[in-house]
């Protein structure tokens, strides 16, 4: 049923099925139609957060499949997850939601309506793109976003009915795309990042978000400058057993530079990295009455 590519980073570069990430999407939608249908989540001025989420997954989805067929360029990338911005842009008004961010050391920023039609833009921008940029490794695409997505859940209670079906099956996926026998694609990829996205919007979390996307934002901006700057484009070698590169050119090849390690290996070193930055964001923004 899924198209099969190699996967380089093994011996022999066996044929394994790809764009499972699908299966997320489709599985995703009719949950979050369920828990719509079923009253248990909050709806706001006729606003309801788990149809939000559908569709803003359901785009994403869209986009993957679109990049999976058409291999499309970064600079259509780059911007076509604003279209998904603009539900959550009239959710968020519908719901009041806070326009300000407060900041360690810096204090807190009233945005305004910018909030609306600058700030949401440009999370749904940056995380989707950002997410989908931290790739080519058996786990980087489902394991690190699921540390991601855990850290948001535990700081919105409330809210966590909205993913935790939707968890339970990335986490499947995530164990199969470790053992090597699928791969989730750029509709896995893209899917998750705007789910990323869409639940921090939806519930208020913009720092937490902030800080534990940070490996991802520092891995995107290494590749970026590198390219632009140099024109060269980061690439770590694989030479039948273990992973190594020559240059810095992302978080990749900086974890394996002149250091070889397996890709189980070096996907753990990331996995940690990002752990680290979630479970900061989970400390600063957890209630203090929980550590009395």
């Amino acid at each position: 049923m899924f198209p099969k590519v190699p996967d380089q980073h093994k011996t022999g570069m066996p044929l394994v099925p790809n764009g499972l990430g699908v299966i997320y999407v489709l599985f995703t939608t009719v949950y979050l139609f369920l828990v719509y249908f079923s009253g248990v989540s909050p709806v706001s001025n006729g606003v309801s957060a788990p149809l939000t989420l559908a569709v803003c997954i359901l785009f994403g989805g869209f986009m993957g499949l679109l990049d999976d067929w058409m291999d499309l360029k970064w600079r259509y990338k780059a911007f076509m997850p604003l279209i998904a911005a603009l539900p959550l842009i009239y959710l968020a008004r519908a719901d009041a939601l806070r326009t300000t961010i407060s900041l360690p050391l810096i204090g807190t920023i009233q945005f305004g309506n910018w909030y609306y039609f600058l700030i949401i833009p440009l999370i749904v921008m940056i995380v989707t793109n950002t997410i989908n940029m931290l790739g080519g490794l058996n786990g980087l695409e489902t394991v690190c976003p699921a540390i991601v997505i855990i850290a948001l859940m535990t700081l919105s209670q409330s809210y966590m009915i909205l993913m935790l079906g939707p968890l339970l099956l990335w986490l499947t996926l995530a164990v199969l795309n470790v053992q090597g026998k699928i791969f989730v694609g750029n509709a896995g990829s893209f899917a998750i990042g705007m789910t990323i996205a869409s639940f921090a919007v939806i519930t208020d979390l913009k720092l937490s978000l902030l800080i534990s996307i940070l490996p991802y934002i520092f891995n995107s901006s290494l590749i970026l400058l590198t390219i632009f700057l140099t024109h060269k484009r980061a690439k770590v070698m694989f030479d039948g057993k273990k992973l190594v590169s020559d240059h810095r050119r992302s978080l990749v090849t900086l974890v394996t530079h002149n250091r070889p390690l397996t890709e189980r290996q070096t996907v753990t070193i990331i996995s940690l990295i990002i752990a680290v930055f979630a479970l900061t964001a989970v400390f600063i923004d957890l209630p203090w009455p929980l550590f009395a």
